[in-house]
């Protein structure tokens, strides 16, 4: 089943689980048993189960205590196929409903585990595997968003007019999906001082990974890169023969479509650029220290600060009554989108990608933007308020938006709202989805979303561990 297709059904299947087997918490206080029995499960890690017992004894809100039982562990119970390639670990992850492997949703699936991986070692080679299968697929073709665990198989979009090769699910540029790989491999190699994983091979990505910035800055023209794709929906392909909108070449790095898998309107798609920066900085100190090559630790250093700059020329813009905001989109030309999206990254999520501190003026400005109608794509509705996107449509509140507003907040009123919406919005079910209905949370879509679970089990464990007392 095509993607979108499913998307749309799922809220229906949604709707209908919720109607017929009573798992709404206001029917049965009990909590009744969801999690995926230990038979079933795919892989699992004694360091995890400790952390649910610990939050499930000590925080008195017993469906939160549920809840996270059910989420935190959702990425490793039904999603990781585990592994050896060639004698190292290889891991290969999917998303939940789809089989296919992100770049993007397989780094953030699995890092909220990594802080975990010293004191388990299983769980630490499972990681490493990740992180080995994003680099072969990095190698097979660095343009991909999403791969096969076969190598050899043709997948539904092999008639996309664009490159594709055997083993690849999808071929949507998005600049994310190579900063992701680095992000992880950054956070592990701090977590638990493993360098195995970052041999040739992985340095071999790495450097891949900026030839292709380096591309996208289009200062060469468009590129090699282009993409069409037959289809009802212009969020799917890419207008001017698969090159999108013409972009003015200043510094910035090209994405043509957006981490929810939608194509951009203006290809200077800022929240991934800001994400590059951060990425390229520690792929720098990791060649620097790991691979002993100051030279591309220079390089990428110097396409760091030349990102950089061009973000604080261009990125930026007045918005009346709020003052200077982050734009979500620009073309160099002088046009500009302003939105955000509650796909990561966003202009949301930039403290939680370590781009930018909570705290600075044009984030602060930009954050009551993006949390208001002001926002095309924030809703406000009888069950909720909240972030969408164009991807599921009008009226839909992804809970990863709300959670990327309790991680990047503050205020412990506004944590302590988060944490209410999230409990009192995942339809009966004890998971998280890809998004909800502003009125209806039985509506919804994707009700096996391993992304917005593993990530909702980090954003309370952070809670827990860092300010208790918002969880009863």
């Amino acid at each position: 089943m095509k993607r979108r297709d499913f998307i749309q059904n799922a809220g229906l299947i949604g709707t209908g689980l919720l109607l017929t087997n009573g798992l709404s918490f206001a029917q049965d206080k009990t909590f009744p048993t969801v999690r995926v029995p230990l038979s079933k499960r795919h892989f699992t890690s004694q360091a995890i189960e400790e952390a649910i017992n610990e939050f499930t004894v000590n925080v008195r809100n017993k469906e939160l205590g549920w809840l996270f039982g059910n989420c935190f562990p959702n990425t490793i119970d039904t999603t990781i196929f585990f592994g050896t390639k060639d004698g190292i670990p290889d891991t290969y992850v999917i998303t939940g409903d789809i089989d296919a492997m992100w770049l993007r949703d397989s780094s953030a699936q699995v890092w909220p585990y990594v802080n975990f991986a010293k004191k388990d070692e299983p769980l630490r080679h499972l990681i490493a595997g990740v992180i080995n299968r994003q680099v072969s697929c990095i190698l097979r073709d660095p343009y991909a968003n999403a791969f096969y665990n076969d190598p050899a198989k043709v997948g539904e979009w092999s008639k996309d007019l664009t490159d594709m090769k055997p083993g690849v699910h999808e071929r949507k540029w998005e600049i994310d999906s190579l900063c992701y790989p680095i992000r992880l491999a950054y956070h592990y190699w701090k977590v638990t001082g493993d360098i195995q994983p970052f041999n040739d091979k992985w340095a071999e990505a790495v450097l891949l990974t900026y030839k292709v910035f380096c591309e996208q800055q289009r200062k060469e023209g468009p590129g090699p890169y282009m993409f069409q794709r037959t289809t009802p929906a212009a969020t799917d392909t890419l207008p001017m023969s698969g090159y999108g909108y013409p972009v003015k070449p200043n510094g910035l790095i090209c994405s043509s479509f957006r981490p929810s898998d939608d194509a951009t309107v203006y290809s200077y798609l800022i929240p991934s650029n800001f994400f590059a920066v951060v990425t390229l900085k520690q792929a720098a100190e990791m060649f620097r220290v790991i691979r002993n090559n100051n030279a591309s630790a220079d390089k990428f250093l110097a396409l760091s600060s030349e990102v950089e700059d061009a973000l604080e020329k261009y990125a930026v813009v007045d918005f009346p009554g709020t003052g200077k905001i982050y734009a979500y989109e620009v073309n160099g030309y002088g046009s500009y989108n302003l939105m955000d999206d509650a796909n990561v990254p966003s202009l949301l999520s930039l403290p939680y990608l370590g781009a930018i501190e909570n705290t600075d003026p044009i984030y602060i400005n930009t954050r009551k933007f993006v949390l208001s109608e002001d926002n095309p794509f924030y809703f406000e509705g009888k069950s909720a308020d909240g972030i969408g996107g164009p991807h599921v449509g009008p009226d839909m509140i992804w809970p990863l938006g709300i959670i990327m507003r309790g991680l990047t907040s503050k205020d412990n009123i506004e944590i302590r709202k988060c944490i209410t919406l999230l409990q009192t919005t995942h339809g009966g079910t004890g998971f998280m989805h890809e998004s909800f209905h502003k009125d209806n949370p039985g509506k919804y879509s994707r009700s096996w979303f391993a992304w917005a679970n593993t990530i909702f089990g980090e954003f309370l464990w952070k809670v827990y561990k860092e300010k208790p007392e918002l969880l009863t």
